[in-house]
């Protein structure tokens, strides 16, 4: 090896070393597309596999996108890789026909594909990692689109040495060397590869931030690439603290479960900005795996309705299949199971004549129903707990959920009530509201909101001697 080609080896040991990209023994699925970047990652890691004791599997993709020269770039990786003594595994794949039929763009697509692949042979081979070859040019383009794009600190922060992914480690050994350096290792070590005309169409976003933008920005900064990738490390550092912090805050503040997360809204409003946006990016990646693309205005608007000054009752739809809900005191957020949000269907419940006793849930309540005789029968003790004179009632009587309309007749009041306008007295949460079970009798009287108020129909008195006593707590 020349003096430079020992230098770009020393400096991916202790790249790989200072980010713990493997340890010794490791096996590694290295993914190469047949150009310079991974061809050059396959040698680099061949060779470190003799310091290391690793084992290195190379991994090739035909997306099946130029037919003949694809076909000739497999054919040079395969080779190289025997000659090397690697492993190799390969997959062909047709992927217009794939785009044609799930109408993904063509990226996207390949890169779906291509990784699914690549956990295979992850696992076929037991590897702890899959490396890749991207190095510090790439990085520079990334950021550098995603400023384009309005990114925020994580954005900032580029493409990461180490990622974890379905359990194995997706890990860039190259990422702090320059795409002139590998090509001329390439060069030195009588490394074949491909070059893919495609990287030079203008088609494609990063090629025109390549070809056109950065080569246009340099002439007012030489060091341009230098400077992109120093606020990726930056960023990178000040994003990994910063996501510490927050899932510390998450195990302290949130009250999680599968499908939902609540939170005290003067609890966020006490954060710093940054830690509030941040908490709130936690909690919609742990209900949806797709929340990573919740834009800078929808979490804006999620804090903001924290604030004091915001309404007491609010929702709004988070996208990603997650709605959030201020419920005065407290903000959630909660997957959305179905067309109802987290409404449960329509329920209903019926309580015959002939019924001595019964145990209904419904809403996250129970109601525990007893019929009772003169002597029998106790004084209710507080909302919780009702009692009829059963020979007023008109059976079968129903526990069901709202409907629009509903009334009651309130004991010591003038006139009815509608049941929204005493929820929102009671202050019910908006979620509780649609679920909460009400008594009507056969002929929709409303007769009792369990826990708030009993309607004047049906009361006990001295000659009363059929009681119907019941008694909520809540599940």
């Amino acid at each position: 090896m020349e003096t430079g080609d020992h230098k770009l080896l020393n400096d991916m040991m202790k790249y790989a070393a200072t980010e713990q990209l493997w340890s010794k023994g490791d096996r590694i699925v290295a993914a190469v597309s047949g150009g310079p970047d991974s061809m050059a990652l396959l040698h680099l890691l061949w060779l470190a596999a003799r310091q290391e004791q690793l084992t290195i599997i190379a991994a090739h993709v035909n997306h099946g996108f130029r037919k003949e020269a694809s076909r000739q770039e497999a054919e040079i990786v395969r080779q190289y890789a025997v000659k090397l003594g690697v492993p190799f595994e390969m997959i062909e794949l047709d992927m217009p026909a794939y785009i044609e039929e799930t109408g993904m763009n063509a990226q996207s697509a390949a890169r779906e594909k291509r990784y699914a692949f690549l956990h295979e042979i992850a696992v076929k081979y037991d590897a702890s990692a899959i490396a890749l070859a991207h190095h510090a040019d790439d990085q520079a383009e990334t950021v550098l689109m995603r400023v384009i794009r309005g990114a925020g600190l994580t954005g900032l922060a580029g493409m990461a040495a180490k990622r974890k992914e379905k359990n194995v480690e997706l890990i860039r050994p190259l990422l702090r060397m320059n795409k002139s350096d590998i090509v001329r290792y390439c060069s030195g070590q009588d490394i074949p590869y491909c070059l893919d005309g495609s990287n030079n169409e203008r088609y494609y976003f990063r090629n025109v931030v390549r070809l056109d933008v950065i080569p246009y920005l340099s002439q007012f900064n030489p060091q341009l690439t230098h400077s992109l990738r120093r606020i990726a490390d930056v960023a990178g550092a000040e994003d990994d603290w910063m996501e510490l912090e927050g899932q510390r805050l998450f195990a302290s503040l949130v009250t999680s479960s599968p499908d939902e997360c609540k939170l005290n809204a003067g609890e966020l409003v006490g954060l710093h900005v940054a830690l509030q946006r941040r908490l709130i990016k936690l909690i919609l990646n742990y209900l949806s795996k797709d929340a990573e693309i919740a834009s800078f205005d929808a979490i804006e608007t999620m804090r903001l309705a924290a604030a004091p000054a915001a309404p007491s009752t609010w929702r709004y739809d988070a996208g990603s299949g997650v709605r959030c809900i201020r419920e005065y005191g407290s903000i959630r957020w909660v997957r959305v199971l179905n067309a109802s949000g987290t409404s449960e269907d329509s329920y209903a419940f019926s309580i015959s004549g002939d019924s001595k006793s019964a145990f209904i849930t419904a809403g996250g309540r129970a109601l525990h129903i007893e019929r009772l005789k003169r002597g029998e029968a106790v004084r209710p003790a507080g909302r919780s707990e009702v009692c009829f004179d059963a020979d007023q009632l008109d059976f079968p009587l129903t526990v069901r959920n709202r409907q629009p309309g509903d009334r009651i007749q309130v004991l010591g009041l003038n006139g009815s009530k509608k049941v929204q306008d005493m929820f929102v007295d009671e202050k019910i949460a908006p979620s509780e509201r649609e679920r909460y079970p009400l008594l009507v009798d056969a002929n929709n009287r409303l007769l009792w909101i369990p826990g708030i108020r009993r309607s004047s129909h049906a009361q006990t008195g001295h000659e009363t001697t059929d009681f119907l006593f019941i008694r909520m707590e809540n599940e």
